[in-house]
């Protein structure tokens, strides 16, 4: 299918269009009830993403119910509060702090990438984050998206099939009509599955300097792009 047929562009969002590691690293380092903890704020960063996949998958796997993303941010946080230190934060403070996952900063590239993508294409978020979480994300950042779909009105995790099958028939398209935009292999060949096509996106300091997982395209991907910005090039934005 030419690129012409294109109606739609959806979007992982953690890590594709934002910066999770360094927006929460970042917050950590100036947040006074945190100051005298000696908290690293990337190795909290990494640990308690490291538990949001096997969270979900629970889920996935209906060992527990449904949740959405901030309940199990929540769940994760409360683990990792002996290793931190954290256990002498205030509640209101650990339910502050559980929100980071709204304030977080866009890649450098990101909103005038989407700006120029947006004159052409519909844009939504397709990702496991719960509503208000990507909507408070987008009105902090200035994320232009038309619609924000994703797990939480799916009702099913990314990478089930139903969490793409429904977005897109929320958009009242086809699959072939939709391009998925993802910095994450995994992401993009359970999107082809269901028929949509697909553009893997570089982001190679998502872990950090010694990332290893989704350092290069492992599948042959419609488009590949160094960022949105190249992307809106290749679609002639």
């Amino acid at each position: 299918m030419p690129k012409s047929e294109i109606k739609a562009l959806t979007f992982d969002v953690f890590g594709t269009v934002v910066d999770w590691r360094g927006s929460i690293a970042r917050e950590i380092a100036v947040w006074e009830p945190v100051k005298d903890l000696g908290v690293d704020g990337f190795s909290f960063a990494d640990a308690w993403r490291g538990l949001y996949q096997p969270a979900m998958e629970k889920v996935r796997q209906s060992k527990t119910a449904w949740a959405n993303l901030d309940t199990l941010h929540r769940m994760n946080l409360d683990q990792l509060k002996d290793k931190f230190g954290l256990n002498v934060l205030k509640e209101a403070h650990l339910s502050h702090l559980n929100k980071v996952w709204h304030r977080l900063d866009p890649w450098p590239d990101s909103v005038a990438g989407m700006n120029r993508l947006r004159k052409k294409f519909i844009l939504a978020s397709l990702s496991n984050g719960n509503v208000s979480l990507i909507l408070d994300m987008a009105k902090r950042a200035r994320i232009p998206w038309d619609m924000i779909l994703g797990a939480e009105i799916a009702g099913y995790y990314k990478p089930q099939t139903e969490a793409y099958r429904k977005s897109v028939e929320l958009l009242g398209i086809e699959p072939e009509e939709a391009l998925m935009v993802a910095a994450h292999n995994g992401d993009l060949i359970a999107a082809a599955d269901v028929g949509l096509r697909t553009a893997f996106v570089y982001r190679p300091m998502e872990y950090g300097p010694s990332q290893t997982v989704d350092n290069a395209p492992e599948h042959l991907f419609d488009f590949v792009a160094e960022d949105l910005l190249d992307l809106a090039q290749q679609l002639d934005c």
